[in-house]
């Protein structure tokens, strides 16, 4: 089952977060060969992807970090959208390993 975590972005400013992936005993996961995709979207059905996070991993130590830039953030409308990541381990296999709700909060400040 995936773990949740609830995320705040701000509107055209670079975000990022990253997230320690561990095993049942608490030890780090081996991301070696891992691959991840992360998407944003309005409702869990939706066909249209609202952003997708770059992802970098570090192979043995479990962290996960997701970003989106300054100028994808600033492509989202302000709202709540729901994401997911999708991690493909080194034989194929697909686990979701993280979701939950995306809050998008609009900038007051204008240059």
């Amino acid at each position: 089952m995936a773990a949740i975590s609830n995320l705040y972005i701000d509107q055209g400013s670079d975000y990022q977060i990253t997230v320690s992936m561990t095993g049942a005993d608490g030890s780090a996961l081996n991301l070696t060969g891992a691959s991840f995709l992360a998407q944003l979207r309005r409702s869990h059905g939706s066909s249209t992807v609202q952003g997708t996070f770059s992802t970098a991993h570090d192979s043995t130590g479990g962290n996960l970090t997701l970003t989106l830039t300054d100028t994808v953030s600033a492509s989202i409308a302000e709202g709540r959208y729901f994401y997911d990541v999708l991690m493909t381990d080194n034989v194929g296999s697909k686990t979701r390993v993280l979701e939950g709700q995306a809050t998008v909060t609009p900038s007051v400040s204008r240059s």
